[in-house]
């Protein structure tokens, strides 16, 4: 089976085994065995810089620095680590003859194509195809009620909901997440109700952000969710340092962090990775790579394959996994926090996908990709329906139960927006407040002239902001 990407001439084989790549090279052996071997690198000795990375660099007791390993090569003594010399004129190629593997366990169809995948508890599983139906129809009642004037601007996660809830899963509530902007369901997953997310996006009295933010700027202190930023992968280093605060605080947790491919065309997402590298921070970059930065496709992004190898270059242990496959990104997240928590060190994992709907409620994705490319993902490779047909074959799901928690979310997103929208806004204060202990003589100047100015023009200014 084979995944082509939009406007893409090169096939990503989808391979069962889960391997990540190793941060160096070793007789090109990259992929780990199976997880009954946890991940243990084949053939790969210690990291030739890692391991000199708190040595002395003082000159030795030998009188040059270049020494003999064998009779016919040597080795420069360099103060990063040994390098090895010779005689061959050999450029490392711009791209590999094959394109990195992507790991998967179901098949289209739902059906597991290999045993070696992390056993989910029936619990967990039947919370993960609730959250990822609650997701699902979230998105489509909150996207409706954007067209309806009733909130002014959305961003949905179609196609990408094992994305959201499968890496949710895999990690522990004391993890911190960095999102972008179209993880809410990481959110969900945390217990974030479907009230809290109606209050967000009509910025009432009751939202955490105090109306402040755009509509799915969510936050959450209670659930580690650092509040949404629309600058695009300005969280990847703030990640970084957090998860080295982490480390230095002896906690067991790491930090993950969101971003699309587009983000990885950032300063930020270079300067994070090195960052991560350099100090073993105990961080997981998530990217989702479903094709397109907005309109822009990933072949006029970059030239490499991908997103994934990428972290090699850094020195980061990656892997590439099936984003519409929400055992596989289960798996693939649960052993990247295992390698990030315990060996402290950095992970990168680029998901492949598809963003099935618009970008947001500001774009039209049919004016740059053909409409019949986004029903066929949306409906040949929809993640909901292939995890569905997993947990139906498991015997914990039918499709009865199935009707009565699709129409009882439903229900739940329409009262949580008549609720929100009979709240009162945040009042005026609160613009001013927050930021600094004692406000400062301009600011109190512009919340006096802004209240002067609502008075003697009330006509001008909504009456559900209380003055």
């Amino acid at each position: 089976m084979s995944l082509l990407l939009s406007k893409s001439r090169k096939l990503i084989c989808l391979k069962p085994k889960i391997g990540f790549l190793s941060s160096v090279y070793h007789h090109h052996t990259l992929i780990s065995p199976n997880l009954r071997t946890p991940f243990r690198i084949l053939g790969l000795n210690q990291p030739h810089f890692a391991s000199f990375r708190f040595e002395s660099t003082k000159a030795q007791t030998q009188l040059n620095p270049m020494h003999s390993i064998h009779n016919d090569s040597q080795v420069l003594d360099f103060p990063g680590g040994e390098v090895k010399f010779t005689s061959h004129l050999n450029f490392i190629p711009e791209t590999r003859e094959e394109r990195v593997h992507c790991y998967r366990v179901l098949d289209d169809d739902g059906y597991p194509i290999t045993s070696d995948f992390a056993q989910i508890e029936k619990e967990v599983a039947l919370k993960i195809y609730t959250d990822m139906v609650s997701l699902q129809t979230m998105d489509t009642i909150f996207y409706e009620a954007q067209r309806q004037g009733r909130i002014s601007f959305y961003l949905t996660t179609v196609g990408e909901e094992a994305i959201n809830i499968a890496s949710a899963a895999a990690l522990k509530t004391d993890d911190f997440i960095f999102p972008q902007y179209r993880e809410s369901g990481v959110l969900l997953w945390r217990g974030f109700t479907i009230q809290e997310f109606a209050n967000q996006l009509f910025g009432n009295k009751h939202d955490y952000g105090k109306g402040r933010q755009m509509p799915i700027h969510y936050g959450s202190n209670k659930h580690n969710y650092i509040t949404v930023a629309s600058t695009v992968a300005t969280q990847l280093p703030h990640a970084v340092g957090a998860a080295y605060a982490l480390k230095m605080d002896a906690k067991n947790a790491c930090t993950i962090v969101y971003f699309g491919d587009g983000g990885s065309s950032t300063g930020d997402f270079h300067a994070a990775l090195n960052f991560a590298a350099v100090l073993d921070a105990p961080v997981i970059f998530f990217c989702r790579n479903n094709g397109f930065a907005i309109s822009t496709p990933v072949s006029d992004q970059f030239r490499s394959d991908g997103v994934v190898t990428k972290g090699q270059a850094y020195g980061i242990r990656s892997i590439r996994v099936d984003g519409n496959d929400a055992l596989a990104v289960f798996t693939a997240v649960q052993e990247a926090r295992k390698m990030a928590v315990n060996e402290r060190k950095p992970i990168l994992v680029e998901a492949l996908t598809y963003r099935a709907g618009h970008h947001s409620t500001s774009d039209d994705s049919t004016k740059y990709r053909p409409a019949k490319e986004i029903e066929w993902w949306r409906r040949e490779r929809d993640p909901v329906s292939r995890f569905g047909k997993w947990i139906e074959r498991e015997g914990w799901l039918n499709s009865q139960v199935e009707s009565e928690l699709r129409s009882n979310i439903r229900k739940q997103v329409l009262q949580a927006i008549q609720v929100a929208e009979k709240q009162e806004k945040p009042p005026i204060k609160d613009v001013f407040t927050d930021v600094y202990d004692v406000s400062p003589a301009n600011l109190q100047e512009q919340e006096i002239s802004i209240r002067e100015t609502i008075r003697k023009h009330p006509q001008d200014y909504p009456t559900d902001v209380p003055l």
